[in-house]
C-alpha cells in the first residue's frame, strides 16, 4: 500500500503505491486523489484505508488541488473548524502545503512529477511540495523554504528533505521549449540535461532529444537554499520504469491514478 521514507523518529513520510485499494482500471487500485476522474466511492474508500494506516481521521489527511503553480499555503488549526466547502476552496490551485500541527498528514499527488517532503527538526514543521517541470523551473522548493522561514522561522540547515518517486532522467524526454525554459531559469544545464535517441523517431535512432533530470534539479535547489547535502535523500524510484507499482501518466495516460506522497508528525 505504501513505501515509507526515512526521517527522524516521530515523523512519518511515505508514498502510496498502486496496491491495496479498491479502484479499477488505470486507477487500480490504491488511488486517493479525487481530481483525476476516479469513481468517488472508490476514492473515499481508499482514503479511509490510508487514514486507518496512519491512525488518524480521514479529515486529517489534507490534499491540495494542484495546478502546476507556485502557491504555498499553511495548514493552521482553524482550517479544521471550517466547512468542507471552505476547506476545498482554500486548497484550490495550491501546489505546496506546510504545517506545524501533529497528527495532520499533508501531501501532494503525482504521477511522474516530483514530490518533495521537508521536515524542520528544530521548529517541528513539515512541508509537502509538488514539483513538476513547471514548478521546478519556478523553483517551488526554494519558495516553500522561504515561506517556512517567514511563517515558522525555519532555518534551512535544520531541514531534512526527501525527493520522492518521479520520472527519471532516462525517461523524461522533453521538447526544445522545455529545455529552453530550464536554461532561461538559470539551471546548470550540463548537470541536469542529456541527449538520448528519441523514443518517437521511428526506430531509426538518429534523432536526439533532450532529457531533464528533475531529481537533480530539485536536489540542487535544496542545496542552494541552504539544506545540507547529507540531509537530502533521493529515493531514486522512477515512476515510468516502475509503472506496475507506481502511477505514471506517461505510461497510463492522464486519466489514471495518482501517487500520494505525504508527511505527518505523530502526536507527542
Amino acid at each position: 500500500m505504501m513505501t515509507y521514507h526515512s526521517l527522524p523518529d516521530g515523523v512519518v513520510a511515505f508514498s502510496t503505491t498502486r496496491h491495496g485499494g479498491v479502484s479499477q482500471g488505470k486507477y487500480a487500485s490504491f488511488n486517493v486523489n479525487p481530481y483525476c476522474g476516479d469513481e468517488p466511492d472508490a476514492v473515499a474508500t481508499n482514503k479511509e484505508l490510508l487514514a486507518k494506516e496512519l491512525g488518524i481521521a480521514k479529515e486529517r489527511v489534507v490534499m491540495p488541488h494542484q495546478t502546476h503553480g507556485l502557491e504555498v499555503k499553511p495548514i493552521l488549526p482553524t482550517f479544521f473548524d471550517e466547512t468542507e466547502e471552505y476547506r476545498n476552496e482554500y486548497l484550490e490551485s495550491v501546489d505546496a502545503l506546510m504545517t506545524d500541527m501533529c497528527g495532520v498528514c499533508i501531501g501532494v499527488s503525482t504521477a511522474d512529477c516530483i514530490p518533495v517532503l521537508l521536515y524542520d527538526s528544530a521548529h517541528q514543521v513539515v512541508s509537502a511540495i509538488h514539483a513538476g517541470w513547471r514548478g521546478t523551473v519556478g523553483r517551488i522548493v526554494q519558495k516553500t523554504i522561504q515561506e517556512m522561514q517567514k511563517t515558522y522561522t525555519t532555518e534551512p540547515q535544520n531541514i531534512h528533505a526527501i525527493i520522492g518517486p518521479g520520472i527519471s532522467l532516462e525517461n523524461f524526454e522533453v521538447g526544445d521549449e522545455v529545455y529552453k525554459s530550464f536554461c532561461d531559469a538559470g539551471f546548470d544545464m550540463d548537470s541536469i540535461a542529456k541527449r538520448y535517441p528519441a523514443t518517437s523517431d521511428g526506430g531509426e535512432g538518429q534523432v536526439q532529444k533532450w532529457h531533464i533530470d528533475l531529481w537533480e534539479c530539485n536536489r540542487q535547489q535544496l542545496y542552494q537554499a541552504g539544506v545540507s547535502l547529507q540531509n537530502i535523500q533521493v529515493t531514486g524510484i522512477c515512476t515510468y520504469a516502475n509503472v506496475q507499482d507506481y502511477f505514471s501518466a506517461r505510461r497510463l495516460g492522464i486519466d489514471s491514478g495518482r501517487i500520494f506522497t505525504g508527511i505527518m508528525m505523530k502526536e507527542r
